[in-house]
């Protein structure tokens, strides 16, 4: 038997707690994934690999450059494998904070204890990384899960916005704290390998630390769900999950707005993800390259304007609607692609390189963050956790298309700009595709579903 608790929606004190997680765990997102952590275990592996250049990985052959990358995809495989069953676990047992609180630990503890990874403790670097990445993720999936808890259905944009203003924040200040010790570690009489195991740690500890705002604040909604006799979460989960997978031909609408999240979202995470190698490459002839400095200022830069753009994109979604404002976005993503193939030129291409990363900036953090409210309400109460574990896997299984088409367009026609140019598509497709989703429809699938299952 289960009691309700009634706990009311829009509470300021409690949207805070919610927000400050993002706050928190951006800074695994920024300082470990974008800056530090792929160079470091380079470098280590590099040091430790055989003649051949090789370092072993269970017997494996791995090139120092690619046992970062193959750290991300394997913790991505695992996230794919287990974030539904979690979402299910959640559901059906009413333990969403708690489920949170473990894994958001799980996940800083691993990031803390990068700070030992050094010398021939290389591999271990690549180990903690995939529990920290694997725990980021399921965190997220029960963070997500609570916006529909905490903001009615007029609030969810503004409050989804916040979420994502908050985190660029919050990953964005860590993130040029630890820069700035960096730039000034040697004056300070600290050697390299420490300065940067020392960032390493310090985003556990800020994401951990931070983490206990939310804690106080974030609400439980439901009483925990007593196990059936000789049943476990786990069976339970499964059974709970299989039932979900069965109800979704009664969301077509739901359905179809992920595929055109799923591609479109792709085109946006592509461009993030290789507009440095794209600015880093003398792309024109007689062009200058924007050094690693340059670069740095720019990641920054993209932080604090994102904040802004977060914010301004919660309004817009107010004033024309969710879907709207993400045509929109989707419409300014294409225009940055179509700038990045025929700018970028000449004496003036840092300053243009600076004018690209602030349209990015403009447009990243409001368009995630209105997909996730509008997301939100097209999904039947209490199955959140489950539908935002397809949601964040689905984003994360299938990021490796982009960065592929990429690739391939690079290594065809040895060319960046027609490789860039190419990520368009993935925007075309979204404006092509999003229109045709009917969030009224969707809406009233949800209300349908609800009624019939009291």
């Amino acid at each position: 038997m289960t009691k309700n608790v009634t706990v009311l929606k829009d509470d300021k004190r409690e949207i805070f707690g919610w927000a400050m997680y993002d706050w928190a765990n951006s800074a695994f997102s920024t300082t470990i994934g974008t800056v530090f952590l792929g160079p470091y275990l380079a470098s280590l592996a590099a040091g430790a690999a055989g003649a051949d250049g090789m370092v072993r990985v269970a017997g494996i052959p791995v090139a120092p450059d690619s046992f970062f990358p193959y750290s991300v995809s394997f913790s991505v495989l695992l996230q794919v494998l287990f974030l539904p069953i979690l979402g299910a676990i959640a559901d059906y047992s009413h333990m969403r904070k708690q489920m949170m609180q473990l894994f958001a630990t799980l996940g800083a503890s691993a990031t803390i204890l990068l700070f030992f990874v050094s010398g021939d403790l290389w591999w271990l670097g690549g180990l903690l990384y995939i529990v920290a990445n694997l725990a980021f993720g399921a965190a997220m999936v029960f963070y997500n899960a609570y916006l529909p808890d905490i903001a009615s259905e007029e609030k969810r944009d503004s409050v989804s916005s916040y979420g994502w203003a908050m985190g660029y924040i919050g990953g964005g200040l860590l993130l040029l704290l630890n820069l700035v010790f960096y730039q000034t570690h040697e004056t300070l009489g600290v050697p390299t390998g420490l300065a940067i195991r020392i960032n390493l740690a310090s985003a556990g500890v800020w994401w951990l630390g931070f983490s206990f705002l939310t804690w106080a604040r974030l609400q439980t909604r439901q009483a925990h769900r007593a196990l059936p006799a000789g049943e476990t979460y786990t069976s339970i989960g499964f059974t709970q999950l299989r039932q979900t997978l069965g109800e979704l031909k009664n969301f077509p609408e739901t359905m179809k707005y992920l595929l055109a999240y799923f591609l479109y979202n792709d085109g946006i995470q592509t461009v993030i993800a290789v507009s440095a190698t794209f600015a880093a490459a003398p792309l024109a002839r007689g062009g200058l390259e924007v050094d690693t400095g340059t670069l740095t200022m720019v990641i920054l830069m993209i932080q604090f304007v994102a904040f802004f753009g977060a914010l301004f994109w919660g309004k817009l979604a107010g004033w024309i609607g969710a879907k709207q404002s993400i045509l929109v976005s989707l419409v300014i993503w294409a225009g940055v692609v179509i700038y990045a193939y025929g700018g970028l030129q000449g004496d003036t291409r840092v300053t243009q390189f600076f004018i690209l990363g602030a349209f990015i900036a403009l447009v990243m953090g409001g368009s995630q963050a209105i997909s996730r409210s509008l997301f939100a309400q097209m999904i039947p109460p209490g199955k959140e956790a489950e539908f935002y574990s397809f949601y964040e896997v689905s984003e994360r299984g299938t990021s490796w298309i982009g960065p592929l088409l990429f690739g391939l367009m690079n290594q065809w026609f040895g060319n960046l700009r027609l490789a860039i140019l190419s990520l368009i598509f993935f925007f075309v497709v979204g404006l092509i595709l999003l229109p045709f989703v009917n969030v009224e429809k969707a809406i009233a699938d949800v209300k349908r579903h609800s009624a019939s299952h009291k």
